[in-house]
């Protein structure tokens, strides 16, 4: 019996031994999981420009604006012999424009604070603009206490000392008019004259095209780096037409005489001038765009001003008051055919009655706000550059 347990014993010992000793099957490994591929980092935003940031902010104060301040912005008006200064908060006046009477007798210190009132009076600072060219058309200088001696004509100034006669004067006007508070000067003259018969003569460079394109470039640059605001007038050129203040001229040249000659200056002055540039475009018939209204009220000749020439700046009117439009608006509402045209500031000393009208027209769907609103942007970016909207 012992020695049949002692056997079994042994038995199960070699069989637990055995069992030990003997090889594992290795367990099935599991794959490798593939490596998750990481998703890029999306690309940071470009930071916004200068540009780009002022021009959200001004469309930003746009869109605070009540429809009579968008209105209102869009007159640059001369400036009234009585409530001039009430008159810029009741119609919220894009500006003034001041002529001899305003100036006449004034000093210096007067008149800066006259300009002060109306400033003072402003919601947004006022563009305050004059007709300072030189030689015949001198509104400030023609004042002995302001200015010792009149501003001499481009003529003279050219023949005298050249162009760097011309822009030590185009720095002094600058000079001047600035001390005195004025943002604007409407010049210079980029009609092209070479003839004494014509009647923009006189005011003109009195060269061709391209001595006059020169001259205008050579101004209009001064004046950017003085940081004046400049008007190119009168587009699309005067040539050898009439007197607008008087009646209606009609201009029966080819388009390719002003491709060639007219426009050249106004080119020039575009591209030295820059952001402080803005066009008056005159009465002038201009018959090979458009026979039946005269340049200011055309919307042809501004689709060349807008894509031709590719002028994206402040469109202004020479005065709606003249007799060569006055007539073209059989209810009175001649602003609201120049701002249809494309202009986007309305010179006119009749304000009063014509902001009223173009109100009208938005509110009952004639005017469209948009063509509000786009001129609205520019005068203000106009005002922006000058320096006088700080947003």
């Amino acid at each position: 019996m012992n020695r049949l347990l002692a056997a079994l014993l042994a038995a199960l010992t070699l069989l637990s031994l055995a069992a030990c000793g003997a090889p594992r099957a290795e367990e099935p490994q599991p794959e490798p999981e593939p490596p998750i591929a990481e998703e890029p980092l999306p690309e940071p935003e470009p930071a916004a420009t200068e540009e780009e940031l002022a021009a959200e902010k001004l469309d930003t104060f746009l869109a605070s604006m009540s429809l009579e301040e968008k209105v209102g912005q869009l007159f640059f008006v001369r400036c009234p012999t009585d409530n001039a200064v009430e008159d810029v908060t009741t119609y919220h006046l894009g500006g003034y424009i001041l002529f001899g009477r305003d100036t006449k007798d004034k000093t210096a210190n007067d008149l800066i604070q006259t300009i002060r009132r109306y400033q003072d009076a402003a919601a947004i600072p006022l563009l305050i603009g004059v007709d300072e060219e030189g030689g015949t058309v001198v509104r400030v200088s023609s004042n002995p206490h302001l200015r010792s001696s009149k501003f001499q004509s481009p003529q003279k100034l050219f023949v005298g000392g050249g162009m760097d006669a011309v822009t030590a004067d185009a720095r002094e006007k600058d000079a001047l008019l600035s001390a005195l508070g004025f943002n604007v000067n409407l010049a210079p003259v980029a009609d092209v004259s070479t003839s004494t018969a014509d009647f923009i003569h006189d005011r003109s460079f009195g060269q061709d095209a391209g001595a006059t394109a020169d001259y205008v470039s050579a101004v209009t640059a001064q004046m950017s780096a003085d940081g004046m605001g400049s008007v190119l007038k009168h587009f699309p050129g005067y040539g050898n037409n009439v007197d607008t203040h008087t009646g209606i001229a009609v201009d029966q040249r080819p388009l390719e005489t002003f491709e060639a000659s007219d426009f050249l200056p106004f080119r020039a002055g575009m591209d030295s001038g820059g952001d402080l540039t803005a066009v008056l475009v005159s009465h002038n018939i201009m018959t090979c765009v458009d026979d039946t209204l005269p340049a200011s009220l055309s919307p042809g000749v501004h689709d060349i001003l807008r894509e031709e020439l590719g002028f994206d700046g402040v469109v202004m009117t020479d005065d709606l008051a003249m007799d060569a439009v006055s007539a073209y608006a059989a209810d009175g509402a001649v602003a609201v055919m120049a701002l249809e045209a494309g202009n986007d500031l309305v010179l006119t000393t009749d304000y009063r009655t014509q902001i009223p009208k173009v109100i009208e027209a938005v509110e009952n769907g004639t005017l469209d706000v948009s063509v509000i609103d786009t001129a609205c942007r520019r005068v203000l970016r106009w005002k922006q550059a000058l320096g006088l909207l700080d947003l």
